[in-house]
This record gives C-alpha cells, sequence and structure tokens, in this order.
C-alpha cells in the first residue's frame, strides 16, 4: 500500500498523493483579473459535485457551487454560506445561520429551503453513502436558519459540508421531478451560488468559467475567468505548461513528468492543499475468488513487494510508503502492520495455504488488470508485481485496458483477480476511507 503526495504538477505512492504544478510567475503575488488557465489529465462526465465523486467534478463544481463552511491548512471550518453553527449538549442537532446576501448566479437568493434540498439530495445520491448516513431530518425553521438532526453523533459532518462535498444547489431549478444523477443542468446553463458562474462545457475539451460580479465575498473572485482543458496525455499538459497556454496543472502524478518539470526553473511543484485529502494506491485482490479468499495468500503477495522499491524506483520518490488506510497527512494517521519485503516467509505462507509448487515452481495464475492512466505507475507496477510474484511460484498475465470505462467495469462487475486502484481519504475517515472497508458498501460499482 502507497500513499502518493500531492502537487499541482505531482504525486506520492501512498499516493501522499498529488502534486500540482504551476509556473513561477503565478505564484509572484495575488493580481487581480486576468484568466487562469488549468490543464487536467481526467474529464467529468458532468459538473455536479452533489452527485458524483472525483477531483475531475470537484474542480468545476467547487468554482461554481458554494457551501456552508470552508477549511484552512489547519482543518478548522471558516463560515462560507454559513456565518456561525452551534452543536446541540447530545451533539445529534447541528443549527447554522446563514447569511442574508448570498445570491445564485440568477439572482435568486439562497435559502435554508436550498440548503436543506442539497443536503438530502447529497445524502440520497453521493456515492460517498458513510459521510450523510447519520442525517435523519434537515429542519428550515426561517429562511435563514437551517437545523440538521442526526440518528447518532458524527464529528465528521462539518467537513462533509465544505465545498467538494456539499455543494448548495439551487432547489427552484433541480426540484422538478427529473433524475439529479442524470438532470439536464448539471451540464449545461448550470446555477450555482459560487465565485465563477458558467459559460461553457465541451465535454472532454474544455469547461470555461466567468467571474460572478455578484459573489457575497466583497472583492472576490480576483480572477476574471477559468478555464479547465482536458486532456489524458500528462505529456502533452506540461508541455503546455512549458509554453506557457497553461498555468496550472493540478492532481498530477506521473513520476517521470514530475522530474522533468523539477528540473524547470519556469515551473514550481506545489504540495500544499492536498493534507488529509491525498490518496493513497493498493493492490486491489478480489477476495471472492480462491485463492485469494486465503488471506495467507494475501499475505504472502504483500511480503513479496518491495514497497521501498516501489517509492524510489518506479514512483522517483515522489511517493510515500502508506503506513495504513488512512493518509500519512491526515491528522488521524495511524500505523498498521507493515510487510517488508520477505521472499522466504511468502513462500512459507503459500506452503501453509496448500498451494504447492509444481516441477515448473509453479503454484497458480492470477491475471492483473492494469488500471488506464499513468502508465509510468499503474503499468510498470504490474510488471514489477508479475516479476516479484513469479519468484514466488504464482505466473500473473498482465491484462490492458483501451479506458477507464472498460477497467471500471470489469472491477464493477468483480471480474477480476487483482489489480490496483486509488482512492482519497476526503479530509475524514468516516468520508473517504470506511467506504472501502464496510461490507455494507460493497455494490457493483468501481
Amino acid at each position: 500500500m502507497l500513499t502518493r503526495a500531492a502537487k499541482v504538477m505531482g504525486a506520492a505512492f501512498a499516493l501522499s498523493c498529488s502534486l500540482g504544478l504551476a509556473t513561477a510567475s503565478d505564484l509572484d503575488g495575488v493580481k487581480r483579473g486576468g484568466t487562469l488557465t488549468v490543464g487536467s489529465y481526467q474529464a467529468p462526465r458532468h459538473l455536479n459535485g452533489a452527485v458524483q465523486s472525483g477531483f475531475a467534478t470537484a474542480i468545476p463544481s467547487t468554482q461554481l457551487f458554494a457551501s456552508l463552511v470552508r477549511f484552512d491548512d489547519e482543518w478548522n471550518p471558516q463560515p462560507y454560506l454559513a456565518t456561525s453553527w452551534e452543536w446541540s449538549d447530545d451533539d445529534k442537532t447541528l443549527t447554522l445561520q446563514l447569511r442574508d446576501d448570498a445570491l445564485f448566479h440568477d439572482g435568486e437568493p439562497v435559502t435554508s429551503e436550498d440548503v436543506a434540498f442539497s443536503i438530502m439530495a447529497v445524502k440520497n445520491n453521493h456515492p460517498f453513502q458513510p459521510m450523510m448516513a447519520a442525517i435523519d431530518t434537515v429542519e428550515t425553521p426561517d429562511p435563514h436558519t437551517v437545523r440538521i438532526h442526526l440518528h447518532n453523533p458524527h464529528p465528521a459532518l462539518l467537513i462533509a459540508l465544505s465545498p467538494t462535498l456539499t455543494p448548495i444547489l439551487p432547489k427552484h431549478i433541480y426540484d422538478d421531478g427529473q433524475d439529479i444523477k442524470t438532470h439536464p443542468r448539471n451540464m449545461d446553463e448550470i446555477i450555482g451560488s459560487g465565485p465563477f458562474k458558467f459559460k461553457s462545457f465541451q465535454q472532454d475539451e474544455e469547461v470555461v468559467l466567468e467571474r460572478f460580479d455578484d459573489f457575497f465575498i466583497e472583492e472576490r473572485p480576483y480572477l476574471d475567468k477559468i478555464i479547465i482543458k482536458f486532456n489524458p496525455d500528462i505529456t502533452t499538459l506540461l508541455m503546455s505548461l512549458e509554453r506557457g497556454d497553461l498555468q496550472m496543472v493540478p492532481y498530477a502524478s506521473d513520476p517521470i513528468q514530475l522530474s522533468r518539470a523539477q528540473d524547470n526553473d519556469d515551473i514550481v511543484l506545489i504540495d500544499k492543499g492536498y493534507e488529509g485529502i491525498g490518496s493513497i494506491a493498493w493492490l486491489a485482490i478480489n477476495t471472492e475468488r480462491e485463492p485469494l479468499n486465503d488471506n495467507r495468500v494475501r499475505q504472502a503477495i504483500a511480503y513479496a513487494l518491495d514497497k521501498d522499491f516501489i517509492n524510489q524506483a518506479l514512483t522517483a520518490g515522489f511517493a510515500q510508503p502508506a503506513i495504513g488506510p488512512i493518509h500519512s497527512s491526515s491528522p488521524y494517521a495511524m500505523e498498521t502492520n507493515q510487510y517488508e519485503l520477505d521472499l522466504d516467509k511468502a513462500n512459507q505462507l503459500l506452503d501453509e495455504a496448500g498451494l504447492k509448487a509444481n516441477d515448473q515452481g509453479e503454484r497458480f495464475k492470477l491475471t492483473f488488470d492494469i488500471m488506464p492512466g499513468v502508465p509510468a505507475l499503474n503499468k510498470n507496477l504490474a510488471e514489477y508485481a508479475r516479476s516479484q510474484l513469479k519468484k514466488i511460484g504464482i505466473q500473473v498475465e498482465l491484462r490492458a485496458h483501451a479506458d477507464f470505462s472498460s477497467w471500471a467495469k470489469r472491477m464493477a462487475d468483480h471480474d477480476f483477480d487483482i489489480s490496483t486502484d486509488t482512492a482519497w481519504n476526503w479530509g475524514d475517515p468516516v468520508i473517504g476511507v470506511n467506504r472501502t472497508y464496510l461490507s455494507s458498501n460493497i455494490k457493483n460499482i468501481v
């Protein structure tokens, strides 16, 4: 298991993950006006973060839609649409007071009815079901007061009410009887109350956002326009950054391109802003299949892989070994059992599992499905795993996929032996971690 480090072009393999790349001149100081052009190697299906997870959606969604609270770099909640909030003595009711000057981009005021509608829309439709599971009802005693009633105390609730996870939607647009997950206003004529308003969305090409002059925070935003361009080829994105066609490439994770960017004085690697939300990458093992349903076999696979080699050689030092299921930058990080490279131990466990080697030294065969994306990570890791597992008698066949959708379908159908996967912590283990480990969350999804 690895964790990725984040950089605005960047990554790590606990993928402590992601780096952002930015041109150096963009970091000299705040300047009012102008256009920021951002490059992304993932394109969103639509722009409504209330019903879709992932950074591809989050980048435009958090600019289009405001939320109740924001968080600083110390994970302290800050006012946004909510000016104040208070917990009841039993921690089962959260009362929030809303500001009275917030407008949607079509001029309609933001009220408690919009907030209540949005919270229940997220609860009923967002892929991260555990983060809102504790919510019972949402009460709106007046246009600027919201009371969220819980079945049980839920310390992660405020983080769940942040921009990426609970954008506040206009009820007068989305409460029209249509399925919110496929609503046409997720892709066109999008209305929010965030700092930028919708201009255009060409799927797989670009999103254009323009400054909302009536945004409720005085003198914000600084920029006139944000353009997000999509290209699955990270090399092309880096070349565009070098030419000045782009000013930022967030969530970059290709170690080859990160190393190249690191040597360019005009590009800055930024690892701030990803604390606690960074991703963890791991081998995804189908425990429904024999012999992978035997924990000794899974432990043998773990002992056969050298995490230090993966970090230093395959990710060029841009990643860190994961010490547990919670990202190492999180205040909740905890260390679990570590599996150091030990081929003798691996062979011993396989023998104990009754998987004796034949005359050719083979114990059994596996298929490794290569997750599409960054070849220097996914493909190289698969090839490394194949060579290492061969040393303990496991024959591995690699299976490539033309695109993310074909890989995702195989994962969702549970039609695989082993693959790689990456998940984000999203600030609190209840939101981003236990969705991976809860048996009640076993579904036909990635």
